[in-house]
């Protein structure tokens, strides 16, 4: 096995070689190399202690001199030089009580996580895989290095991220490993909103959005996304839908380009139908209101979770806005653009489509034609460029003071009645018309 190292990084082996030590590339660098994905970023370990690290190389940060790694800047480009240690006692779910130092690669590479990232390299040794990572890179397989409990209990975050590399990858999950997940899921619940976070939006945007499901499977979103548990035990008995509402928010992210926002939407965009069901005396089910609900609790878990406001203000109109119905036509459109907002109308037009996708076949031809109508609708207002905000309004407040207003709330009124006299009648974004039918009466 050959991996073309880049050059700075074969020149931090090679220094540290002349010193008199081992030195390798590890873990994720590795694993992408062998992928053939262009690593992120390239750690280096090696038998070198911290201080004997900063004395080779002249530019350095001590990154965490306690746990072995110093940081070597060759130019702007920083790359972590982590010291071959063995992890003491875990006593938070994260983070060893202490460290030791060895002189052990092995010993090194027990420690990680997961076979796949528990691999070495360099070009005088080649690929030292001790614990069979390139079998399970072959058999496309997430298992961990050595005893799976050991593992998690060392970092429960290990547990997400065994979801998450197989989301990424299209991996499945060892069998012994799946267990110890279901086992430990609760020791999850330790671990920071900022870090799982992290997480979860790797698994949205990966290729198989669908692993939140096996998440759900293990016990894991009930420790930080538990409204999410019973969206999968609640059932849709009703022609528009052929998935329980857990099911069909996992077509309906598949269903999605894998943008953040755009799949955070579909994540939570049914997330309060479990509390609005009402099943009629016909036995349909229905769930009356469940858009605003569902907007408003999106904005709850998205700040539990500790997103920005950016994310959670995009997520939570686009939420609120998933089942709108509009009928065809410019005047409709222009309302519905001003009402939801103009800059949200090219992502609100492909939630609705995810969302018509991850439904049965009732209606469905109907329903994407009406979408298509729709966005033809929006097409030619963008085109002939007319008014749907106050910005866009051919007059403005200095406009209405000049000619002889007072400033205040009724000159508020006045640009909204214009505003509302222009989506209606769009030839009326004229500013002599405006003023003239407005200003002097």
């Amino acid at each position: 096995m050959k991996i073309v190292l880049p050059e700075n990084v074969k020149n931090i082996i090679e220094e540290l070689n002349k010193a008199g030590y081992e030195a390798y590339a590890v873990g994720g660098c590795v694993r992408d190399s062998i992928l053939g994905r262009i690593p992120n970023d390239w750690d280096i370990t090696t038998n070198a202690k911290p201080l004997d690290v900063k004395s080779i190389f002249r530019r350095t940060v001590d990154t965490g001199l306690k746990h072995g790694t110093v940081t070597v800047l060759i130019g702007k480009e920083p790359y972590e030089v982590t010291t071959y240690r063995i992890d003491g006692e875990y006593e938070d779910s994260r983070h060893p009580k202490e460290v030791s130092f060895t002189s052990d690669l092995k010993e090194d590479l027990l420690r990680r996580d997961f076979t796949i990232n528990a691999m070495a390299y360099n070009d005088t040794d080649g690929l030292v895989d001790i614990f069979g990572g390139m079998e399970d890179i072959e058999a496309k397989v997430i298992r961990c290095v050595g005893e799976p409990k050991e593992r998690f209990s060392e970092d429960a975050l290990r547990l997400l991220r065994a979801i998450r590399f197989a989301a990424q990858l299209g991996y499945n999950i060892e069998e012994k490993t799946y267990e110890a997940i279901k086992e430990l899921s609760p020791t999850l619940k330790n671990i920071s909103a900022e870090r799982i976070q992290a997480e979860l939006n790797k698994i949205l945007i990966s290729d198989n959005p669908s692993m939140l499901k096996t998440a759900f499977e293990t016990g894991l979103t009930a420790q930080f996304i538990p409204e999410l548990d019973l969206c999968f035990n609640t059932v849709q008995n009703n022609p528009h839908h052929c998935y329980n509402v857990g099911d069909h928010i996992i077509k309906a992210i598949e269903s999605i380009e894998p943008d953040k926002t755009l799949r955070l939407t579909m994540l939570l965009h049914d997330i309060a139908k479990p509390q609005c069901k009402k099943t009629g005396e016909d036995g349909i089910d229905h769930f009356h209101g469940h858009q605003i609900k569902s907007s408003e609790m999106a904005v709850d878990i998205l700040r539990r979770l500790k997103y920005d406001n950016d994310t959670i203000d995009k997520t939570k109109r686009f939420v609120k806005y998933h089942d709108e119905r509009l009928e065809a036509g410019t005047k409709i459109m222009r309302r519905a653009m001003n009402r939801i907002g103009a800059d949200a109308f090219p992502d609100i037009f492909k939630v609705w489509v995810a969302d018509v996708s991850a439904q049965s076949d009732y209606q469905r031809e109907e329903k994407f034609a009406r979408i298509e109508r729709n966005k033809s609708d929006y097409e030619e207002i963008i085109a002939k460029n007319e008014c749907v905000t106050l910005k866009d309004l051919a007059v403005t407040g200095r406009d209405l003071i000049n000619a002889g207003m007072q400033a205040g709330p009724a000159l508020g009124e006045v640009l909204d009645q214009m505003l509302k006299d222009v989506i209606e009648e769009p030839d009326h974004n004229n500013k002599e018309y405006l003023l003239k039918q407005y200003v002097s009466k």
